[in-house]
């Protein structure tokens, strides 16, 4: 197994420009790269597993026995919740804006000495049995170039992606610096916070690799969920993906958002490269493990999407697909053409679906009135609105 890093072996402390961050690599992959150094490939696994279990850093290379792995945290926010739930926690922080950025947003930032920001979000679920569990948001990207008119991320354009360890490092800062000392720890991580992960994919891939290993957080492979706009490219790269051993379980959740063409080419610019018949196509018989169904977003807009009609020709598109149907309330952006839709219309909507034969969840809103809510994360000080061309990956 190669890695594209110049490890000096055999050298326990080695600058941090020519060591990989423990995030970036599973077990195995950090016992390769530690085999030449002392207590070799042993040593590095108790050593990563003690990171990753007990946020312990002894026995890693410098800089990151000296430094948290974790991102800096620069504000924590609290929405309050049911009492048998508890709050809505979104946790703010920062990453280093890069000289050689890929976006004009991220050099400015570098050149005036600004961090980019990342949120992620902690949003506790009660079960049916009534046991509480917690799940974590992650983000996948700074900013999103997708344009989604409903979505406050879109505002700010693309700016940059992340890296696989700046992924895995959302999980590690919000379980071991907000769950552990309140007693909580994360059960589920959902790809649905900033950015669009299929824009990402090998990132994303790495960070789920790591966020699953078994000598690392060890999370289920069928508690991690990717949400995508439906890049219809990076599906079926996604599908190839989800033939493999342990991945047919990874949870797959599609933002279609609108009845047909017409009113998905409003709101969802990719709509117009990728059409809802190849999106169709893509996700019929999409590998899954025993009956676990790929899940449908809809995000219920006043005015837009929430007729009867709309209703009806959604039943009509999903009719082909193993899949159940996800109706959110719309969370308005910052400067939102649009307001939250009434809970009568929300239950409607949803009973319409339902009674055309479609599994149907109705999705609670959490973190609303914190910007904490599903299509609410972004900043306001990068609202650049710069999208990338979906055939050439070009800034526009």
């Amino acid at each position: 197994m190669k890695f594209p890093y110049d490890i000096p072996f055999g050298v326990p402390d080695v600058e941090v420009q020519t060591f990989p961050h423990p995030f970036s690599l599973t077990c195995d992959q950090w016992a390769v790269v530690c085999a030449g150094m002392p207590g070799g490939k042993p040593q590095a696994r108790v050593v990563y597993k003690k990171l990753m279990r007990e946020a312990d850093p002894n026995g890693l290379p410098e800089p990151f026995r000296s430094q948290s792995p974790g991102l800096p945290v620069v504000g924590i926010q609290r929405s309050p919740g049911p009492e048998a739930e508890g709050e809505t926690v979104k946790v703010l922080t920062e990453i280093p804006a890069r000289a050689e950025g890929a976006s004009h947003a991220e050099k400015k930032a570098h050149e005036e000495g600004r961090m980019l920001p990342v949120e992620s979000v902690v949003i506790p679920m009660l079960g049916s049995t009534g046991r509480l569990t917690h799940t974590l948001c992650v983000s996948s990207q700074v900013g999103c170039a997708m344009g989604c008119e409903f979505c406050e991320t879109a505002q700010m354009g693309l700016v940059r992606n992340l890296t696989a360890d700046e992924i895995v490092a959302q999980w590690f800062t919000a379980e071991y610096e907000h769950c552990r000392p309140e007693g909580k720890t994360i059960k589920n991580i959902v790809f649905m916070g900033m950015g669009e992960p299929l824009d990402n994919l090998d990132n994303v891939l790495q960070a789920i690799s790591v966020l699953t290993d078994n000598n690392g957080p060890a999370i289920s492979p069928r508690n991690v969920t990717i949400s995508t706009v439906g890049r219809v490219d990076g599906l079926w790269k996604l599908r190839e993906q989800c033939t493999k051993e342990g991945w047919r379980r990874l949870g797959i959740a599609i933002s279609v958002n609108a009845p047909n063409d017409s009113v998905r080419n409003e709101i969802m610019p990719i709509n117009r490269k990728w059409n809802m018949a190849e999106l169709q196509e893509v996700l019929i018989d999409f590998p899954r493990s025993g009956n676990v169904p790929i899940m449908i977003e809809y995000v219920l807009i006043p005015s837009v999407n929430d007729a009867d009609e709309h209703a009806d020709e959604l039943v009509e598109f999903v009719r082909p697909l193993h899949c159940a149907v996800n109706i959110i309330p719309y969370n308005p952006r910052r400067d939102s053409p649009w307001p939250a839709p009434q809970e009568e219309d929300v239950e409607r909507f949803a009973a319409r679906v339902k009674a055309g034969g479609v599994f149907t969840k109705r999705r609670r809103t959490k973190g609303r009135d914190q910007m904490a809510a599903c299509g609410q994360l972004g900043t306001q000080h990068i609202r650049g609105r710069k999208m990338v061309d979906i055939t050439t990956g070009k800034t526009g």
